[in-house]
C-alpha cells in the first residue's frame, strides 16, 4: 500500500480523535482505506504462511492448515 494512503488514513484517525470528527464522505473514505491496508496485510502473511511446513510427530511433512478451515487469513 502506498505511503500516502497510510499517512491519509492516519490523518482521517487523527481528525476522528476531536470535537469536529469525521463527515460521513470521510467515514467512508476511511473505512475503504482500512479495508485496502487490510487485505494488503493479508496478502503479505498469506504469502508467509504458504511457504510455511509442519513437521508432524510422525515425520510426515505437511503444509500449515487453517485452524477453522479457511483458506485464507
Amino acid at each position: 500500500m502506498e505511503q500516502e494512503k497510510i499517512d491519509r488514513i492516519n490523518a482521517l484517525a487523527r481528525k476522528s480523535r476531536t470535537d469536529e470528527g469525521l463527515t460521513e464522505a470521510e467515514k467512508a473514505e476511511q473505512q475503504a482505506l482500512r479495508q485496502e491496508y487490510l487485505e494488503a496485510v493479508r496478502r503479505n502473511f498469506r504469502a508467509q504462511l504458504d511457504s510455511i511446513r509442519v513437521l508432524e510427530p510422525d515425520g510426515r511433512v505437511s503444509e500449515l492448515k487453517p485452524k477453522d478451515g479457511k483458506k485464507d487469513c
